[in-house]
Order: C-alpha cells, then structure tokens, then sequence
C-alpha cells in the first residue's frame, strides 16, 4: 500500500490504472503469440535451406568424386576460388514492430578462368557453389532475424508477467483495502450520526 491513500480519488486513479492494464494485457499477449508463432516458422525456414544447401554440397563432392578431378583444383585453381562474394544486399522489414534485416541477393565478383584448366562441367560447379554462398547468406540472415525476435519477445514476455502477476493483482488489491477503509469509514459515519442523533433527541426531550 505504499504510496497509495486511503481516499476516493485515489480509488479511481486504482480503478482507472485496472482498466488501462486489462487493455493493453491482451495487447502483450496477442504480440507474445505472434513472435513465438514467426519464430517457428523462421526456424523452419532455416532448416528447409540447410538441408537444400546439404543436398547441393553432398552432390558437388559426387561429382568431384566420381571425376577423380579432385586433383585439377589445387592451391588458386581450387573451384572455390572462383567463387568470391562482393557483397550481401539486404532490406529493412517489420515483424509486430521489430525492425529486422531481409535478405534480397548476393552481388558476386568477376572472376574469370580458362576453360582449358577446369572440367567441363566447370560452369555448373560454379552455379552450385554460388548457390551454396547465396545459402549460406539467406540462413545467416534468418539467424539474425531469430535473434532480435526472440530479444523482443523475451522483453514482451517479461511485460505481460510483470501485468499478470504484479500490476494487475496490485491493483486489485489496493482497490480492495481502499473499499474496505471507506467503506468503514462510511460505516462509522453513519454510526456516529445516529449517536449524535440520538444525544439530540435527548437533549431536545431534557429542554422540553
């Protein structure tokens, strides 16, 4: 009860502040929900791509296998190394209010070789690998996603405890004890007005 006085107006302050956090609870909550249902989902999203960017990487390492050309790409010739990534570009989006990064594509460098020195199927290894990087780009993104979404919905979870288990059972209860001292205030009141009724009486009955 501290700061709380044992008056009417402060009965409706408590009363007015009861209502404002039984509307903004549902608010929490529903938001609570949203993030845990985005976040599953993320996770699934990110499962799909590492299992595709897997079925990609085990089926270059058959096709490398099976050509015995393991030996075609040593030091800087490695197949890899036609491979370099400039740049990652990247939008802003919203999920239930939290700005997040969004994956648009990948910008790779130029980098040219002599067909001569590499396998034919040189062209589609290289596709494949870019694949992999561009993978390798949309899950790290997606990770980052799952990170400030689950910063937010520690911190929405943390409110919506703070109003069911603090603010609104508090509330309550000083709503209660306030009722109850006006209530017995009231009761005295009225118990002192008829002792003072009474002593009237008497007094008018004495004069008379």
């Amino acid at each position: 009860m501290a700061n709380v006085k044992l008056t009417k107006n402060e009965l409706k302050k408590q009363k007015d502040q009861l209502r404002q956090f039984q509307r903004y609870l549902p608010t929490l909550q529903l938001k609570k929900q949203q993030l845990q249902m985005v976040i599953r989902q993320i996770m699934q999203e990110v499962t799909h791509y590492r299992n595709e960017q897997k079925q990609i990487i085990e089926a270059l390492q058959k096709w490398v296998a099976v050509f015995n050309e393991n030996k075609l790409f040593p030091g800087v010739k490695n197949l890899a190394e036609l491979v370099h990534v400039e740049k990652v570009e990247r939008a802003r989006g919203n999920i239930a209010g939290v700005p997040i990064p969004v994956f648009k594509h990948l910008v790779f460098k130029n980098s040219p070789y002599d067909l001569l020195e590499y396998p034919m199927w040189v062209d589609q290894g290289i596709d494949m690998l870019r694949t992999i990087a561009r993978f390798d780009a949309i899950i790290t993104t997606l990770i980052t996603q799952i990170e400030l979404l689950e910063r937010e919905l520690r911190v929405t979870s943390q409110r919506v405890n703070l109003f069911e288990k603090v603010k609104i059972p508090q509330t309550k209860e000083h709503i209660r004890m306030i009722g109850i001292y006006l209530g017995d205030q009231q009761t005295a009141a009225v118990v002192r007005g008829k002792i003072a009724k009474r002593k009237l009486i008497s007094l008018v009955a004495e004069v008379l």
